[in-house]
């Protein structure tokens, strides 16, 4: 792993220093709440200083080149710097259900996944504690960790909170949630939506390159982009797809997302109320294949 070039360089550390530094004025992710987290206080979305997660298990239900034959290692972070009024995870995200730990019960849980032989440690809307997972994965390292770390996330990231990533993180899988910034403010509060994700996963696949699978079809690197598709066409799926090919490329893998439904307070938000039809998952799939894309997974 890179990352173990960082450790023994002296660089990882100091990455550990300069994230808990923003941690004083947070300004992780787009909202740049500015608040003292370090002495408690939160944000949009909701943390403080240490760490909290709602569960660490092997997981087989990503897809296909994550999860591999023996499941991933996943870490669902509490929190989220997203409000989504459809999230599915909202006891998690929303509602803060998790236990807190240290950085250093963090690193165990990573430690005890690899134990298990899962092929990844991957971290589920991970961007809030950014600073906190680099602490856990210094001590982690200490003591004989060496799995790829999977970056799970929105895709609401800034350039300079990624780039403390470069190297660490092995294989990242964002959303392309929106294409459209007044629907990205209406269903999930995030401002400038578009232009930040766009930016933010230029710069992962600028990490971390187009997806590498080893012998047994199991990621060992790159980039999947993940889009759900939502009712009456709200994700900008014909404008997001075609963005991704040319600017990322058409051999970009694609998870193009069925399973949308509406829970939270999906129901209580027009545009969000009932499930996306086979005719519009149909219209998505033929927005993948016009645009090039051809790596990847739909769902039938």
């Amino acid at each position: 792993m890179r990352y173990l070039e960082l450790y023994h360089s002296g660089e990882l550390l100091q990455r550990v220093r300069v994230a808990y530094g923003r941690l004083r004025r947070c300004d992780l992710c787009p909202h740049d709440c500015g608040v003292d987290r370090i002495a408690g206080e939160s944000g949009l979305c909701r943390a403080g200083f240490r760490p909290r997660i709602a569960s660490a298990t092997l997981h087989r239900g990503e897809e296909p080149p994550i999860s591999g034959s023996r499941g991933s290692g996943t870490i669902f972070l509490t929190g989220c710097s997203l409000a989504c009024r459809f999230c599915q995870n909202f006891p998690i995200s929303q509602l803060g259900n998790g236990a807190e730990l240290t950085p250093l019960g963090l690193a165990n849980r990573m430690l005890k996944l690899q134990g298990m032989k899962a092929h990844n440690i991957n971290f589920v809307t991970p961007t809030h504690f950014l600073p906190q997972l680099l602490a856990a994965l210094y001590l982690a390292v200490a003591r004989g960790f060496t799995l790829p770390l999977v970056w799970n996330s929105s895709g609401y990231e800034k350039v300079n909170s990624l780039k403390l990533l470069d190297g660490v993180v092995e294989i990242y899988l964002p959303d392309m949630k929106y294409s459209d910034n007044e629907t990205a403010q209406a269903f999930s509060c995030a401002p400038g939506y578009r232009e930040v994700n766009r930016s933010a996963l230029a710069e992962m696949l600028r990490q971390v390159g187009q997806l590498e699978l080893d012998d047994d079809g199991v990621a060992v690197r790159g980039l999947i982009i993940r889009h759900l598709v939502l009712p009456y066409g709200a994700a900008g799926t014909r404008e997001s797809l075609p963005w991704i090919a040319e600017n990322l490329g058409v051999e970009t893998y694609i998870s193009l997302m069925k399973q949308f439904f509406p829970a939270h307070r999906a129901l209580e938000t027009p545009g969000l109320e009932r499930k996306v039809t086979d005719g519009e998952y149909d219209d998505a799939v033929a927005a993948l294949e016009g645009a090039g894309l051809e790596n990847g997974w739909v769902q039938e």
